[in-house]
């Protein structure tokens, strides 16, 4: 079971696959596992590796808190353990935020970050002023209807399940990565890491509006963005098809883009 030291807490990871490689950072309600449907569409393409932060899934959890800022250094832990460089860092919802920090903490492992569904933690007043009005609006749904559309929890009750209990695994819950948004970044600090910073939204993404999304990519010069048509917050699960082809994308484009450079 392969493991990595993180400041003297093991964290899970897996490997899969071989070729330009992708690190996805779930977000509160997931772990390894959640990414089931990205491992099989993109591990004959890229390596594929998928972790588990501090409680959450089979990593440590028996501490008694949990403090959201020492979540980067378990991604950075198993970016060291298996020498990773030139990795695409892809963060789902807040575990975009631990994936930024990583990022900037080992930009020599690290060349470029895919935010999805999320502005990373970016200290900018504006950014910040825009993603509160969305949440404003998000916290009047229903937890399951801010991350799944009603047609798919209709049409896909067995997967809308499943989504559920994926969260039931863990130990950490979303009040212990609440804090890893602030002090976050600025935008000139992630120009000067020389780190390339994507930007994944979902059209229906009820959490964070694809104007605020399109705003951040338009204020960090370099940046990518990528808005997926129909896709909910939780695009990774719902409308797996579109979203592996995203991130395939964005690791091919990138890759190309460094080779060049």
């Amino acid at each position: 079971m392969p493991i990595a030291d993180s400041d003297g807490t093991s964290i899970y990871y897996e490997r899969h696959g071989s070729g330009p490689a992708i690190l996805f950072v779930h977000g509160s309600g997931g772990h390894h596992a959640a990414w089931w449907q990205q491992v099989a569409a993109l591990r004959d393409e890229f390596t594929v590796i998928t972790i588990d932060l501090r409680g959450f899934g089979k990593s440590d959890s028996a501490m008694l808190e949990f403090d959201g800022q020492d979540f980067p250094g378990d991604v950075v832990a198993v970016l060291d353990q298996e020498d990773l460089t030139d990795v695409m860092l892809v963060g789902q919802s807040i575990g975009s935020v631990a994936a930024l920090r990583a990022a900037l903490l080992r930009p020599e492992r690290v060349s470029s970050v895919v935010l999805g569904h999320s502005l990373g933690g970016i200290s900018h007043p504006e950014l910040k002023e825009l993603a509160a009005a969305d949440r404003a609006e998000a916290v009047k749904l229903p937890v399951i209807d801010r991350l799944l559309t009603k047609p798919f929890q209709r049409e896909r009750a067995d997967l809308t399940f499943l989504f559920q209990q994926m969260g039931t695994f863990n130990v950490a819950r979303m009040q212990d990565l609440r804090n890893l948004d602030t002090d976050g970044p600025s935008l000139d600090d992630i120009q000067a890491s020389g780190v390339t910073v994507a930007f994944l939204a979902g059209e229906k993404d009820a959490v964070l509006g694809v104007k605020t999304v399109t705003r951040a990519h338009e204020l960090l010069p370099g940046s990518h963005l990528e808005i997926v048509e129909g896709a909910p917050h939780s695009m990774y699960w719902e409308t797996p098809g579109a979203y592996n082809a995203a991130v395939a994308r964005l690791r091919r484009t990138l890759t190309a883009q460094k080779d060049i450079a």
